[in-house]
């Protein structure tokens, strides 16, 4: 098993963060956490900033409902979270086979009880932050092929969108904060390793 030091735990944990905030909105408890995040004059350290201001400035219930306008509504504004979306513009298209061999070349697969096929974006959020925090064991290389087969063709423009919804006031923030940390991946990914 891999060592993972201070970056890596740092970046699975905002693959983390993103993960839970587009599988399930957030309860009051994971709002006031999210209210406490500091930041500095970096991009992310913006991105949380406008996070954190935005959590206080929302409750439950308000994200609640923001999250169901955004991501499991039909009407105007809503969402498809989806690589197959994003790719393919259809639904479990190509991108989802292609996602399910890797994941099976991996060694991992969908819970019974989870819904939502495994292109959502919270799905490969979650898996990138085991990947990260070296909770799932993968060979030399692995994060960063899937980051770029999987994540890097199609979430930054699925964050943006989020940032420019019309229904999204809280979730804008979500938006900002995915958007800045993919371009900083795909620039730490882009360079020789």
């Amino acid at each position: 098993m891999r060592t993972v030091d201070e970056f890596d735990l740092a970046r699975s944990q905002e693959y983390a963060l993103l993960a839970t905030l587009l599988t399930r909105s957030p309860d009051g408890n994971l709002l006031s956490r999210i209210s406490a995040l500091r930041g500095d004059a970096s991009p992310m350290g913006v991105a949380h900033v406008a996070l954190a201001d935005a959590a206080r400035r929302t409750n439950e219930q308000a994200a609640s409902r923001e999250f169901f306008a955004l991501f499991a509504g039909l009407g105007k504004g809503a969402l498809l979270p989806y690589a197959s979306h994003y790719l393919s513009d259809t639904l479990y298209g190509r991108p989802l086979a292609r996602l399910r061999e890797t994941l099976g070349d991996l060694g991992l697969e969908k819970a019974p009880e989870r819904t939502e096929p495994e292109d959502h974006a919270g799905f490969l959020c979650e898996i990138m932050a085991g990947l990260a925090g070296g909770s799932i064991p993968a060979p030399a290389g692995a994060e960063r092929i899937f980051f770029d087969q999987h994540v890097s063709r199609w979430m930054r423009r699925f964050f943006a969108d989020l940032e420019r919804a019309g229904s999204a006031g809280f979730y804008a923030s979500v938006g900002v904060l995915g958007r800045t940390f993919i371009d900083i991946e795909a620039e730490a990914f882009a360079l020789p390793g």
